[in-house]
Protein backbone atom coordinates (compact mmCIF):
# COMPACT_ATOMS: atom_id res chain seq x y z
CA UNK A 1 0.00 0.00 0.00
CA UNK A 2 2.89 2.57 0.44
CA UNK A 3 3.79 2.74 -3.33
CA UNK A 4 -0.06 2.96 -3.83
CA UNK A 5 0.08 6.28 -1.35
CA UNK A 6 3.34 7.66 -2.74
CA UNK A 7 2.37 7.09 -6.21
CA UNK A 8 -1.12 8.76 -5.65
CA UNK A 9 0.30 11.85 -3.75
CA UNK A 10 2.38 12.74 -6.57
CA UNK A 11 -0.58 12.31 -8.97
CA UNK A 12 -2.57 14.71 -6.60
CA UNK A 13 -0.02 17.12 -6.04
CA UNK A 14 1.22 17.32 -9.40
CA UNK A 15 -1.81 17.89 -10.80
CA UNK A 16 -3.24 20.86 -8.38
CA UNK A 17 0.28 22.30 -8.00
CA UNK A 18 -0.42 26.32 -8.83
CA UNK A 19 1.11 26.06 -12.32
CA UNK A 20 1.07 29.90 -11.92
CA UNK A 21 1.41 31.61 -15.51
CA UNK A 22 4.63 33.47 -16.18
CA UNK A 23 5.33 36.47 -18.69
CA UNK A 24 7.73 34.80 -20.83
CA UNK A 25 10.27 37.28 -20.87
CA UNK A 26 11.66 36.54 -24.80
CA UNK A 27 11.07 33.07 -23.68
CA UNK A 28 15.08 32.88 -22.87
CA UNK A 29 14.90 30.40 -20.52
CA UNK A 30 16.35 26.37 -20.93
CA UNK A 31 12.47 25.87 -22.73
CA UNK A 32 13.04 28.76 -25.19
CA UNK A 33 16.48 27.68 -26.05
CA UNK A 34 15.32 24.00 -26.28
CA UNK A 35 11.74 23.49 -27.31
CA UNK A 36 12.14 20.12 -28.89
CA UNK A 37 13.43 19.20 -25.51
CA UNK A 38 10.74 21.30 -23.27
CA UNK A 39 7.70 19.77 -25.19
CA UNK A 40 9.01 16.26 -24.56
CA UNK A 41 9.25 17.18 -20.86
CA UNK A 42 5.35 18.78 -20.58
CA UNK A 43 4.15 15.41 -22.28
CA UNK A 44 6.10 13.20 -19.86
CA UNK A 45 4.89 14.92 -17.05
CA UNK A 46 1.32 14.79 -18.69
CA UNK A 47 2.04 10.96 -19.01
CA UNK A 48 3.64 10.37 -15.78
CA UNK A 49 0.97 11.53 -13.49
CA UNK A 50 -2.01 9.85 -15.35
CA UNK A 51 0.64 6.51 -15.51
CA UNK A 52 1.09 7.03 -11.85
CA UNK A 53 -2.91 7.25 -10.93
CA UNK A 54 -3.63 4.15 -12.85
CA UNK A 55 -0.45 2.33 -11.38
CA UNK A 56 -1.91 3.68 -7.85
CA UNK A 57 -4.54 1.55 -8.87
CA UNK A 58 -3.19 -1.73 -9.75
CA UNK A 59 -0.92 -1.62 -6.52
CA UNK A 60 -3.86 -1.52 -4.47
CA UNK A 61 -5.28 -3.99 -6.04
CA UNK A 62 -2.98 -6.61 -6.40
CA UNK A 63 -0.27 -6.60 -3.61
CA UNK A 64 3.01 -6.60 -3.44
CA UNK A 65 3.29 -10.20 -1.97
CA UNK A 66 1.31 -11.58 -4.87
CA UNK A 67 3.71 -10.05 -7.60
CA UNK A 68 6.49 -11.64 -5.59
CA UNK A 69 6.00 -15.02 -4.77
CA UNK A 70 3.93 -15.30 -8.58
CA UNK A 71 6.52 -12.98 -10.58
CA UNK A 72 7.60 -15.82 -13.42
CA UNK A 73 3.69 -16.69 -13.26
CA UNK A 74 1.85 -13.26 -13.85
CA UNK A 75 -0.89 -14.79 -15.55
CA UNK A 76 -1.67 -17.01 -13.22
CA UNK A 77 -1.97 -13.69 -10.63
CA UNK A 78 -4.03 -12.10 -12.40
CA UNK A 79 -7.00 -14.78 -12.27
CA UNK A 80 -6.49 -15.96 -8.75
CA UNK A 81 -6.57 -11.65 -8.03
CA UNK A 82 -10.10 -11.56 -6.70
CA UNK A 83 -10.22 -15.41 -5.73
CA UNK A 84 -10.23 -17.10 -2.07
CA UNK A 85 -7.24 -18.75 -2.61
CA UNK A 86 -3.48 -17.89 -2.43
CA UNK A 87 -2.49 -14.54 -1.71
CA UNK A 88 -5.63 -12.26 -0.70
CA UNK A 89 -6.68 -9.15 -2.95
CA UNK A 90 -6.91 -6.16 -1.09
CA UNK A 91 -10.49 -5.26 -0.06
CA UNK A 92 -10.32 -1.73 -2.43
CA UNK A 93 -8.86 -3.84 -5.46
CA UNK A 94 -12.40 -3.72 -7.38
CA UNK A 95 -13.30 0.24 -7.22
CA UNK A 96 -9.30 0.76 -7.45
CA UNK A 97 -9.61 -0.99 -10.70
CA UNK A 98 -12.82 0.63 -11.56
CA UNK A 99 -11.54 4.00 -11.06
CA UNK A 100 -8.54 3.14 -13.38
CA UNK A 101 -10.64 1.87 -16.29
CA UNK A 102 -12.53 4.60 -16.44
CA UNK A 103 -9.66 7.24 -16.22
CA UNK A 104 -8.52 5.12 -19.06
CA UNK A 105 -11.90 5.17 -20.83
CA UNK A 106 -12.08 9.36 -20.30
CA UNK A 107 -8.27 9.96 -22.03
CA UNK A 108 -9.42 7.37 -25.11
CA UNK A 109 -12.65 9.26 -25.41
CA UNK A 110 -11.41 12.60 -25.47
CA UNK A 111 -8.52 11.76 -27.57
CA UNK A 112 -10.85 10.72 -30.00
CA UNK A 113 -12.96 13.65 -29.96
CA UNK A 114 -10.18 16.07 -30.25
CA UNK A 115 -8.90 14.08 -33.98
CA UNK A 116 -12.26 13.26 -35.26
CA UNK A 117 -13.07 16.79 -34.52
CA UNK A 118 -10.41 18.33 -35.48
CA UNK A 119 -10.25 16.06 -38.60
CA UNK A 120 -13.74 16.90 -39.60
CA UNK A 121 -12.95 20.94 -40.07
CA UNK A 122 -9.74 20.43 -42.03
CA UNK A 123 -11.63 18.22 -44.42
CA UNK A 124 -14.14 21.33 -44.62
CA UNK A 125 -11.21 24.07 -44.98
CA UNK A 126 -9.74 21.61 -47.08
CA UNK A 127 -12.53 21.84 -49.51
CA UNK A 128 -12.79 25.29 -49.47
CA UNK A 129 -9.71 25.91 -50.42
CA UNK A 130 -9.73 23.43 -53.32
CA UNK A 131 -12.72 25.93 -54.74
CA UNK A 132 -11.46 29.43 -53.76
CA UNK A 133 -7.38 28.90 -53.96
CA UNK A 134 -5.02 28.07 -55.92
CA UNK A 135 -1.61 25.62 -55.70
CA UNK A 136 1.42 28.01 -56.81
CA UNK A 137 4.13 25.96 -57.81
CA UNK A 138 7.01 28.44 -57.55
CA UNK A 139 5.94 28.51 -53.84
CA UNK A 140 5.23 25.57 -53.06
CA UNK A 141 1.40 26.45 -51.40
CA UNK A 142 -1.77 27.66 -51.47
CA UNK A 143 -2.59 31.09 -52.58
CA UNK A 144 -5.67 32.65 -51.09
CA UNK A 145 -7.27 35.82 -52.43
CA UNK A 146 -7.74 37.17 -48.98
CA UNK A 147 -6.48 40.83 -47.98
CA UNK A 148 -5.55 40.22 -44.41
CA UNK A 149 -2.11 39.15 -43.88
CA UNK A 150 -1.90 35.53 -42.76
CA UNK A 151 -0.01 32.48 -43.18
CA UNK A 152 -0.83 28.61 -41.72
CA UNK A 153 -0.29 25.43 -42.84
CA UNK A 154 -3.61 22.81 -42.91
CA UNK A 155 -2.12 19.14 -41.35
CA UNK A 156 -3.76 16.42 -42.85
CA UNK A 157 -3.16 13.51 -45.58
CA UNK A 158 -2.58 16.21 -47.90
CA UNK A 159 -1.35 18.88 -45.67
CA UNK A 160 -0.66 22.07 -47.25
CA UNK A 161 1.02 25.63 -46.70
CA UNK A 162 -1.19 28.67 -47.30
CA UNK A 163 -0.54 32.31 -47.70
CA UNK A 164 -3.20 34.86 -48.55
CA UNK A 165 -2.52 37.74 -51.01
CA UNK A 166 -2.58 39.81 -48.64
CA UNK A 167 0.45 38.36 -46.88
CA UNK A 168 2.30 38.37 -50.29
CA UNK A 169 2.00 42.03 -51.12
CA UNK A 170 3.40 42.63 -47.62
CA UNK A 171 6.54 40.66 -47.24
CA UNK A 172 9.29 40.64 -49.59
CA UNK A 173 10.11 37.32 -51.74
CA UNK A 174 12.54 36.23 -48.93
CA UNK A 175 10.17 36.91 -45.95
CA UNK A 176 7.67 34.53 -47.75
CA UNK A 177 10.17 31.85 -47.95
CA UNK A 178 11.10 31.97 -44.20
CA UNK A 179 7.39 32.23 -43.33
CA UNK A 180 6.74 28.54 -45.46
CA UNK A 181 9.22 27.16 -44.43
CA UNK A 182 8.06 27.78 -40.51
CA UNK A 183 4.49 26.59 -41.73
CA UNK A 184 6.78 22.92 -43.68
CA UNK A 185 8.26 22.67 -39.95
CA UNK A 186 4.85 21.98 -38.58
CA UNK A 187 4.25 19.70 -41.15
CA UNK A 188 6.80 17.23 -41.30
CA UNK A 189 7.07 17.63 -37.81
CA UNK A 190 3.62 16.41 -37.32
CA UNK A 191 2.76 19.08 -34.51
CA UNK A 192 -0.86 19.13 -35.14
CA UNK A 193 -0.47 15.40 -33.17
CA UNK A 194 1.41 17.15 -30.57
CA UNK A 195 -1.35 19.46 -29.45
CA UNK A 196 -4.41 17.10 -30.19
CA UNK A 197 -2.58 15.35 -27.49
CA UNK A 198 -2.05 18.43 -25.37
CA UNK A 199 -5.81 19.27 -25.89
CA UNK A 200 -6.96 15.73 -25.75
CA UNK A 201 -5.28 15.12 -22.03
CA UNK A 202 -6.49 19.13 -20.61
CA UNK A 203 -10.27 17.93 -21.99
CA UNK A 204 -10.48 14.56 -19.95
CA UNK A 205 -8.49 16.43 -16.57
CA UNK A 206 -11.68 18.95 -16.90
CA UNK A 207 -8.72 21.85 -17.30
CA UNK A 208 -6.87 20.98 -13.92
CA UNK A 209 -4.20 23.13 -13.57
CA UNK A 210 -0.88 21.00 -14.59
CA UNK A 211 -2.95 19.72 -18.03
CA UNK A 212 -4.01 23.54 -18.72
CA UNK A 213 -0.88 24.72 -18.21
CA UNK A 214 1.13 21.77 -20.65
CA UNK A 215 -1.60 22.90 -23.21
CA UNK A 216 -0.53 26.60 -23.21
CA UNK A 217 3.09 25.51 -22.72
CA UNK A 218 3.34 23.17 -25.72
CA UNK A 219 1.13 25.35 -27.93
CA UNK A 220 3.80 28.40 -27.73
CA UNK A 221 6.84 25.67 -27.70
CA UNK A 222 5.66 24.16 -30.95
CA UNK A 223 6.11 27.71 -32.58
CA UNK A 224 9.26 28.04 -31.34
CA UNK A 225 10.39 24.76 -32.36
CA UNK A 226 9.09 25.72 -36.29
CA UNK A 227 11.14 29.33 -36.22
CA UNK A 228 13.88 27.02 -35.03
CA UNK A 229 13.90 24.97 -37.87
CA UNK A 230 13.12 27.38 -40.37
CA UNK A 231 15.73 29.73 -38.63
CA UNK A 232 18.30 26.40 -40.14
CA UNK A 233 17.92 27.97 -43.74
CA UNK A 234 16.86 31.26 -43.62
CA UNK A 235 18.19 34.35 -41.96
CA UNK A 236 16.68 35.13 -38.56
CA UNK A 237 16.14 38.44 -39.38
CA UNK A 238 13.90 37.44 -42.43
CA UNK A 239 11.70 34.89 -39.96
CA UNK A 240 11.62 38.02 -37.73
CA UNK A 241 10.67 40.71 -40.51
CA UNK A 242 7.38 38.48 -41.62
CA UNK A 243 6.67 37.71 -38.15
CA UNK A 244 5.72 41.51 -37.53
CA UNK A 245 4.02 41.63 -40.36
CA UNK A 246 1.90 38.19 -39.63
CA UNK A 247 1.35 38.91 -35.35
CA UNK A 248 -2.38 40.57 -36.12
CA UNK A 249 -2.99 37.51 -38.80
CA UNK A 250 -6.07 35.28 -37.25
CA UNK A 251 -5.64 31.27 -38.80
CA UNK A 252 -8.63 29.43 -38.00
CA UNK A 253 -8.17 27.32 -34.60
CA UNK A 254 -7.40 24.06 -36.32
CA UNK A 255 -4.74 24.77 -38.35
CA UNK A 256 -0.97 26.30 -37.27
CA UNK A 257 -0.59 29.77 -38.10
CA UNK A 258 2.33 32.10 -38.54
CA UNK A 259 1.31 34.86 -36.34
CA UNK A 260 -0.45 35.12 -32.98
CA UNK A 261 -0.14 36.25 -29.95
CA UNK A 262 3.44 35.25 -29.50
CA UNK A 263 5.10 36.86 -32.70
CA UNK A 264 6.34 39.99 -30.97
CA UNK A 265 7.55 37.73 -28.30
CA UNK A 266 9.12 35.36 -30.86
CA UNK A 267 10.32 38.46 -32.86
CA UNK A 268 12.94 39.26 -29.96
CA UNK A 269 14.20 35.66 -29.37
CA UNK A 270 14.98 35.70 -33.03
CA UNK A 271 16.49 39.21 -33.02
CA UNK A 272 18.53 37.80 -30.12
CA UNK A 273 19.03 34.28 -29.78
CA UNK A 274 19.87 32.77 -26.61
CA UNK A 275 22.63 30.61 -27.02
CA UNK A 276 21.82 26.39 -26.87
CA UNK A 277 21.80 24.57 -23.84
CA UNK A 278 25.43 23.19 -22.57
CA UNK A 279 25.93 19.53 -22.87
CA UNK A 280 25.41 18.99 -18.72
CA UNK A 281 22.02 21.26 -19.19
CA UNK A 282 21.29 18.79 -21.78
CA UNK A 283 21.80 15.64 -19.81
CA UNK A 284 19.71 17.05 -16.61
CA UNK A 285 16.94 17.20 -19.01
CA UNK A 286 17.28 14.35 -20.63
CA UNK A 287 17.39 12.79 -16.88
CA UNK A 288 14.38 14.47 -15.95
CA UNK A 289 12.74 12.96 -18.84
CA UNK A 290 13.61 9.58 -18.30
CA UNK A 291 12.66 9.96 -14.26
CA UNK A 292 9.34 11.14 -15.48
CA UNK A 293 8.66 8.40 -17.86
CA UNK A 294 10.03 5.37 -16.00
CA UNK A 295 9.45 6.85 -12.07
CA UNK A 296 6.14 5.30 -11.76
CA UNK A 297 6.60 2.01 -12.52
CA UNK A 298 9.50 2.00 -10.71
CA UNK A 299 7.82 2.74 -7.48
CA UNK A 300 5.22 0.16 -8.05
CA UNK A 301 7.89 -2.49 -9.34
CA UNK A 302 10.40 -2.31 -6.49
CA UNK A 303 8.00 -4.01 -4.19
CA UNK A 304 6.71 -6.66 -6.30
CA UNK A 305 10.53 -7.47 -6.75
CA UNK A 306 12.07 -6.91 -3.11
CA UNK A 307 9.32 -9.15 -2.30
CA UNK A 308 10.61 -11.93 -4.92
CA UNK A 309 14.11 -11.35 -3.77
CA UNK A 310 12.97 -11.85 0.01
CA UNK A 311 11.05 -14.84 -0.72
CA UNK A 312 13.51 -16.75 -2.98
CA UNK A 313 17.14 -15.33 -1.77
CA UNK A 314 16.48 -15.57 1.90
CA UNK A 315 19.95 -13.90 2.82
CA UNK A 316 18.98 -10.81 0.48
CA UNK A 317 16.49 -8.33 1.47
CA UNK A 318 15.75 -4.55 -0.08
CA UNK A 319 13.88 -3.66 2.98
Amino acid sequence: MTAAAVLAAYAIVATLAPWRRREPRALAGWAGRAPRLAIAVWLAACASVVASALLAAVAVALPAPAVGHRLAELFEVCAMLFSEGGVPASPFAGAALSCAGLVVARVVYCGAAVLIGAGRERRRHAGMLDVLGRHDGELGAIVLDHGEAVAYCLPGRRGRAVITTGALGSLAPEQVAAVLAHERAHLRGRHHLVLAAAEALSMAFFRLPLFARARSEIARLVELLADDVAARRHPRVHIAAALVRLATGNAPAFALGAGGETALIRVRRMLSPAPPLGRGERLAGLAALGALLAGPAAVVAIPGVGSFLAHHCHTISLF
